[in-house]
């Protein structure tokens, strides 16, 4: 079983990336939450772009990624889950909710570093927030979380299906988290208590520092409320709320050479 995932796993990640992508890019059309300002198409290839450059970098420099280093774990027998044996449906949960939680931990660290907030700001410095904005990382910061990430799946000792379920949970959760949706408030109030809704992570977005640290969860939006990162609401409303950041608001800004240069600049 774990042979074949990690077989499949490019596949696998591949095809539900792409269903994600294009549901989440319909409906922001249907039904969008706030008006586009940017060229949507220009956005679009550029934030993809950067993705793509991401992925290829990340291929050359792990060639062990976080499902590899899961099969390594288990048969060098390192980890957590490894020297506590667990019916195999309650270990992937806990995995799956432990890698959460240092996924919110690695997200507060990027805004609390200097360093690493360089890498990471290009993905703040978006105008829009779209769904196309949960692909827009720094190629940089795509490995440094990659070798973060296996680090934690050592340290659990999680298995590949637990890894390749919270990688596809991941990615689904960013990509419906940042988008133009428009959710009815009634259903956004309780569909928060159990995952980060579009309303809840746009917050994060916000030009105004004190918001754009708030609100750090990926996947589930309780890491935020034990921890008092919890901002319910922009204060600026949903509708008048200024995305981005100060320092990168020209259009020459928000061209591709600029936005991987970006962690060079002051």
């Amino acid at each position: 079983m774990e042979a074949w995932i990690l077989q499949h796993e490019p596949a696998i990640r591949l095809t539900a990336f792409a269903a994600v992508l294009l549901t989440v890019g319909l409906a922001e059309r249907l039904w969008p939450r706030r008006p586009a300002g940017d060229p949507r198409l220009r956005r679009w290839l550029i934030n993809l772009t950067i993705m793509a450059l991401g992925t290829a970098l990340l291929r050359l420099a792990v060639p062990v990624l976080a499902v590899g280093a899961a099969l390594a774990a288990r048969e060098a027998g390192w980890g957590l889950f490894n020297r506590l044996p667990l019916p195999a449906g309650v270990e992937l949960a806990a995995a799956v909710l432990l890698l959460d939680l240092a996924i919110y931990g690695q997200h507060r660290y990027m805004h609390a570093s200097p360093l690493f907030w360089r890498l990471h700001r290009m993905h703040h410095s978006d105008l829009d927030f779209d769904t196309s904005t949960g692909v827009r990382f720094h190629p940089l910061e795509i490995v440094v979380s990659m070798a973060y990430k296996i680090a934690v799946v050592t340290a659990l000792g999680a298995s590949a299906p637990a890894v390749v379920a919270f990688e596809l949970l991941l990615n689904a959760t960013s990509l419906f988290n940042h988008g133009n949706l428009r959710i009815p408030p009634s259903a956004d109030r309780w569909l928060r208590l159990l995952v980060v809704t579009p309303d809840m992570h746009r917050v994060h977005h916000s030009v105004h520092r004190h918001e754009t640290d708030s609100n750090f969860g990926f996947n589930f939006p309780w890491w935020d409320r034990a921890f008092r990162t919890y901002r319910a609401q922009p204060r600026d409303g949903h509708g008048g709320m200024a995305i981005g950041l100060p320092q990168f608001r020209a259009a020459r800004d928000q061209t591709l050479w600029r936005l991987l240069a970006q962690p060079a600049a002051q």
